[in-house]
């Protein structure tokens, strides 16, 4: 078994990481026992690795007794920022790029192109993406926006929960010549015409404006629905009214029900 692992092609792109760069993913492990011992939930290949590597320690994550049957919510997959810094840090080192290469089975050159990932990019922007593994074309696309632009844009992914890099795109067509980082060059997006492009930056305007407008009462909104839900609540279980609903207004007290019985607001909805 134990050779089985050991000769394995990811195997060896781990052990070469870990022995090259260092561990990046810190293993997952249950709380001590009465003994002291934990159990390993994931890393069993660097663990593997970094005994052969003679470690003494490793960095790990530790998870609760009563959550470790979903300890994964709190590994955190190497993030495309992450790596940047990860790949910028080793290239410090004087770690060749043929080696993080052949660690991250990668190309060479994209190698040399991830260490520049945020080069033009937004503080805010990589503080939103630091922890996300989002496609890093993102970033190419992002250059092509203004600082203040590629804010509003990652925060509209991010609302949106999509990092991809089509979504990102079709924000950069729908952005007003003005918030391109170089305005005096006319925005080109393949399969999109000029027409379709100014359509859809008026689009977006008025979707910017009315998320904009729902994001300041949502609040009241879900307070407002709670209290109504609650009143209909009592209203129904009022023998008297509910009996008059049901024989005048059956439709009425169906929608009534289907409302407070509602556990979130998308059942609600």
């Amino acid at each position: 078994m134990t050779t089985r692992i050991s000769g394995s092609r990811r195997y060896a792109r781990i052990a070469t990481s870990i022995k090259e760069i260092g561990v990046i993913e810190p293993l997952a492990v249950t709380t001590p026992n009465g003994r002291g011992q934990r159990m390993l939930l994931d890393g069993h290949l660097r663990l593997h690795a970094l005994k052969e590597q003679s470690a003494e320690t490793a960095p790990c994550i530790v998870a609760d007794d009563d959550e470790a049957f979903t300890y994964n919510k709190r590994v955190n997959r190497l993030a495309t920022v992450q790596e940047h810094y990860m790949i910028a840090r080793a290239l410090d080192r004087g770690v060749p790029a043929k080696m993080i290469a052949a660690a991250l089975g990668i190309d060479e050159k994209l190698v040399l192109r991830r260490r520049n990932l945020l080069d033009r990019i937004a503080p805010e922007v990589v503080e939103i993406l630091k922890e996300k593994p989002v496609n890093p074309q993102i970033f190419d696309i992002l250059r092509k926006l203004k600082p203040h632009k590629q804010f509003a844009a990652v925060e509209m992914m991010a609302s949106m929960n999509n990092f991809t890099a089509s979504y990102a795109r079709a924000i950069m067509a729908a952005a007003r010549q003005d918030d391109l980082a170089k305005p005096d060059r006319a925005k080109k997006v393949a399969g999109v015409t000029p027409e379709q492009m100014a359509r859809m930056e008026r689009e977006l305007e008025s979707l910017n404006h009315d998320f904009r407008a729902r994001e300041a009462t949502f609040g009241d909104d879900v307070l407002q629905l709670v209290l109504a839900s609650r009143y209909l609540q009592r209203l129904i279980e009022n023998g008297n009214v509910a009996a008059y609903l049901e024989t005048r207004h059956a439709d009425i007290i169906a929608e009534f029900r289907t409302i407070v019985s509602a556990s979130t607001l998308d059942s609600a909805a």
